[in-house]
């Protein structure tokens, strides 16, 4: 597998804990946490996984749980008194 690339950097490989590590340049930073390693005929092939969902808005989270909810409760909720509760004497 050759990958075309217009860029490349030198990294330092440094040992952290019993493992090799490699610092990334910023400018080859991952928007992820975790990463698939491949040996290739020429080296290591890094390639970002990405497990986390695309982050839904508020309202869209919301727009999903109304959804739901089965017409016949949606119309009891639009249908029941409003009316403010009788006002009672202290105990």
């Amino acid at each position: 597998m050759q990958i075309a690339t217009s860029q490349q950097k030198i990294s330092k490989v440094f040992k952290s804990g019993n493992s090799q590590a490699v610092r990334i340049p910023a400018s080859f930073r991952l928007d992820t946490d975790t990463v698939k390693i491949s040996q290739t005929e020429k080296g290591l092939l890094l390639e970002p996984i990405q497990d986390k969902p695309i982050a839904k808005s508020r309202g869209d989270l919301l727009l999903e749980v109304l959804s739901a909810f089965p017409d016949d409760f949606i119309e009891a909720v639009a249908d029941r008194d409003m009316s403010p509760p009788q006002e009672r004497e202290p105990l």
